[in-house]
């Protein structure tokens, strides 16, 4: 027999939806406070970054006490705790990353923002503290014979010849700091010294290790004997040296070097910036990590080895050629004209071989030139102008590219070209040419015979022109 009252299912109970977190607005909204105040002028962006360098954690404990607080409130009310999420472990590992970069940078005072970002060094770009500019001067006798060395952590050094038995440092210095004490202090433990040891004076800036963790930049302007060997060895400013009898070495982490009159031979290191080079008596090396170039009336030889990411231009270098870097391999033994190197062009006038070229994906043309020439090249167009006669031998080969021979008329020549997947054309009646579908052949005797011209390309035409 049934029950009378049978029994009843409890309702299900409410439905408690998790109330979503309030810690990640008010992280952005004491952000965006800080950079609207910066944007009104109430803030400078130099107080700014010194307040986010210190206190970025005061935001992580923030967020963590007010995730806290939720956590408990949801127990409280019988809602089910919310955790980080992906969202907020991916900004809370960016804000970390964040501010150690700008602690870093606070201790660095500055380093971090030149270094990776190439920030400049106008005011409105310093990070921390405020500029304070001091000057000084030093001067003593310069022993007869010596040589110079200058060792710079930061700023300027300029090379000034004259006529006197001393040698005097000009010195203008900015201290980057919080307040005027402060700076001062700094000044005084970063004095530039002239020390003599043997037939070696040496000049120091003295900002490596004295400034702590303020940032020196202490431009040297340095008077000194015509004739004296320099040694310069700099990490960041620019270096000029002109008018001087002796050789020079540079080497700069980052800045612009600019060289000029200069009878002896000149080397250089660099790291990162341009070189401007005029009027050398010797020879000329350069290596490193380059911008622009720019290397004019040379006497010697010139050598340029490494990583070229700018335009490279030479002009009438009496001695022979070498430039090496991870795309061209380059040799000539002298040039009278000019040569312009840039990322896919390279364009020549006015040398003299044996010329070798060997690189890759870069347009060639070469103007008015003289003896062997033998050229590699790829995914590029390659135009050559031979000036007087006799010609030397030319050999070319090319990879998806075209290749033109501009040869005067009463040229006398034996060639063999060959062109697969592309067309060859002569305008001397002596050249045998047979195009095929893919393949196509050029050889033949001009004139009295005389040089070897070797062409070899791959999907490209050769033509061979009368100039």
């Amino acid at each position: 027999m049934a029950s009378p009252n049978p029994p009843t299912t409890p309702p299900p109970p409410p439905v408690m939806y998790r109330r979503r977190s309030v810690a990640g607005p008010i992280v952005l909204i004491v952000l965006g406070v800080l950079f609207l105040l910066g944007n009104l002028g109430y803030l400078s962006w130099g107080r700014l970054g010194y307040l986010f360098a210190r206190y970025w954690p005061v935001m992580i404990i923030l967020w963590g006490l007010i995730k806290l607080a939720e956590h408990y409130d949801a127990q409280r009310r019988g809602y089910r705790p919310r955790g980080l999420g992906f969202g907020g472990i991916m900004f809370l590992i960016f804000l970390v990353m964040l501010g150690l970069g700008a602690s870093s940078a606070w201790h660095y005072r500055g380093a971090l923002s030149d270094e990776f970002f190439q920030i400049d060094d106008h005011p409105g770009f310093l990070l921390f503290g405020t500029p304070y500019n001091y000057t000084d001067e030093l001067q003593q006798a310069f022993p007869a014979g010596a040589s110079l060395r200058v060792v710079s952590d930061r700023g300027e050094v300029r090379l000034v010849p004259w006529d006197e038995n001393n040698i005097k440092v000009s010195v203008q210095k900015k201290v980057i700091a919080d307040s005027q004490s402060e700076a001062d202090k700094v000044n005084a433990a970063t004095k530039p010294t002239i020390t003599v040891a043997g037939d070696q004076v040496t000049v120091n800036a003295n900002t490596s290790g004295a400034s702590g963790n303020h940032r020196v930049d202490t431009n040297l302007e340095i008077f000194l004997p015509r004739k004296a060997a320099a040694e310069i060895a700099t990490a960041r400013g620019t270096v000029a040296v002109h008018d001087r009898t002796g050789d020079l070495k540079i080497s700069n982490s980052h800045g612009d070097v600019e060289v000029g009159g200069i009878q002896g031979n000149v080397s250089i290191n660099l790291r990162g910036g341009s070189v401007r080079a005029e009027n050398v008596r010797g020879d000329f090396s350069l290596n490193g990590r380059v911008s622009d170039v720019n290397v004019e009336n040379l006497q010697g030889s010139v050598r340029l080895t490494g990583d070229f990411f700018g335009t490279t231009r030479l002009a009438k270098i009496a001695n022979s050629v070498h430039f090496q870097s991870s795309r061209t391999d380059m040799e000539i033994a002298k040039l009278d004209g000019e040569l312009v190197l840039e990322s896919g062009d390279l364009r020549a006038s006015s040398l003299a071989g044996p010329t070798r070229v060997i690189t890759r994906s870069k347009d060639i043309r070469l103007d008015n030139f003289t003896g062997n020439v033998h050229i590699e090249d790829n995914n590029s167009d390659i135009e050559l102008t031979p000036g007087k006669l006799p010609l030397g031998n030319i050999q070319i080969t090319n990879r998806r590219g075209r290749i033109q021979l501009v040869l005067p008329a009463n040229a006398a020549f034996q060639l063999d070209a060959h062109a697969t997947r592309g067309e060859i054309s002569s305008d001397f009646a002596g050249v045998d040419v047979e195009n095929r579908t893919h393949d196509s052949k050029a050889t033949g005797s001009v004139g009295s015979g005389g040089p070897q011209i070797h062409l070899s390309t791959e999907r490209g035409d050769i033509e061979i022109r009368k100039g």
